[in-house]
């Protein structure tokens, strides 16, 4: 379900590593699944610097307004202007057209803090069993 190559956050922000020591950041489906239809994106302008597990945008659902976080820390250096206009694309495919911010790393080595894909996907698994209960 999740791409085996991405890095995840306990908060469903998800980093594909690019070359350049670059990465492409976004929601989960996990995320996009909970949160519902989503109506505005405010994601931060290219340039803005932005630190691991800070607060760097919001996403607003017909349910709820939600923080989103940066994976990791680095430089903003480009914003998906399409899923702004489009926010029900992270709806659609939030691994793929729906991807939010792309960040110039400052520190790589902040990528090992997260988890993989089969981590994920257990953290994923435990949580859907608690809502379960």
């Amino acid at each position: 379900m999740n791409p085996k190559e991405y890095k995840y956050t306990q908060e469903h922000e998800w980093i594909c590593p690019e070359s350049g020591n670059k990465g492409k950041t976004g929601l989960t489906d996990y995320a996009q699944s909970q949160l519902g239809d989503i109506v505005f994106l405010d994601l931060p302008a290219p340039g803005t610097q932005v630190e691991q597990f800070r607060k760097i945008g919001e996403v607003e659902s017909v349910k709820a307004v939600s923080d989103i976080f940066a994976p990791v820390s680095g430089k903003v250096s480009e914003v998906n202007q399409t899923a702004i206009d489009k926010p029900q694309l992270v709806n659609e495919d939030p691994y793929g057209a729906g991807w939010l911010v792309r960040l110039e790393l400052s520190k790589s080595s902040e990528l090992d803090a997260l988890m993989d894909s089969d981590k994920y996907d257990k953290f994923v698994a435990e949580l859907s069993e608690e809502e379960s209960e």
